[in-house]
């Protein structure tokens, strides 16, 4: 009778453990979509930039933005957002439009050269070039939503960017083909969930750029803002950080604002 009894546990516990097991595959997403969640409903945000760039020896060149947001609350449509240099005269009035899509749609981009006095359509192929000579690509100004990959959950290990912290290790294959990139591993700390680390590998797999989040703040007690991004391309020594201050949140921005044929206006 014990026997029987042991067995039926160990059996039911087999059964228990198995109706309840999750996937790496699915795990990876659950963490994502759970990141992206503590952020919604911010509704809209305005912050000040600073690029610095710099090359392998160490010469800087600043320039400065404003990031308009704007959060898109339908669940079929990506945010929102534009950027507008203001600084050096060179880049003045050098505007960004990005719509992001959901996949298998295309994210939306637009360049207005103030030059030219005219909006670019930026193109699907194009979207991997480098964006006013940094080392972000227009691929990397866009936000990611998380029907665009394919997640697997590796591992939890100390996060690159703050050995102090955890973080879930997570592996993302972007299901547009036209990316610049074969792979994205992303570091996520466990106690907040924010991103940490993102680790890009060109399209030959080889690891190519590593961004960092740094000084994380909080606003409206809800909302995690890194002060710092750091962009490093580990092949050839360059670097650009963004430095954010001055956030305002809920400026009564509209979906109106995001329009290509406003760029000319905002770049005022």
């Amino acid at each position: 009778m014990k026997n029987i009894t042991l067995i039926l546990t160990i059996l039911l516990t087999i059964i228990f453990n198995n109706a309840f097991s999750q996937s790496a595959e699915e795990k990876g997403l659950e963490i994502i979509e759970k990141s992206i969640a503590l952020d919604n409903g911010f509704i809209d945000s305005t912050v000040e930039g600073k690029m610095i760039l710099k090359d392998k020896s160490g010469n800087e060149s600043v320039r400065s933005f404003k990031n308009f947001i704007f959060e898109e609350l339908d669940e079929t449509l990506g945010d929102k957002s534009i950027i507008v240099f203001s600084e050096p005269r060179d880049v003045k009035g050098t505007s960004l439009l990005t719509h992001a899509n959901i996949e298998p749609k295309d994210d939306d981009q637009w360049l207005y050269l103030p030059a030219l006095k005219r909006v670019k359509r930026i193109s699907s192929s194009n979207r991997t070039g480098k964006f006013v000579s940094s080392e972000f690509s227009y691929e990397d100004l866009s936000t990611d939503e998380p029907e665009d990959y394919n997640f697997v959950w590796l591992e939890e290990v100390a996060c690159p960017a703050d050995s102090t912290l955890q973080c879930h290790v997570i592996e993302a294959t972007p299901k547009n083909k036209k990316s610049g990139y074969s792979m994205r591993v992303i570091y996520i700390d466990i106690d907040e969930l924010r991103y940490q680390t993102v680790k890009f590998h060109n399209r030959r797999g080889d690891l190519e750029k590593e961004l960092n989040f740094k000084n994380y703040q909080k606003y409206l007690e809800k909302f995690w803002r890194a002060d710092i991004l750091e962009m490093i391309n580990l092949q050839t020594g360059k670097s650009t950080n963004i430095t954010w201050e001055n956030y305002e949140f809920q400026t009564n921005l509209s979906v109106n604002d995001f329009n290509p044929e406003k760029l000319a206006k905002m770049a005022r």
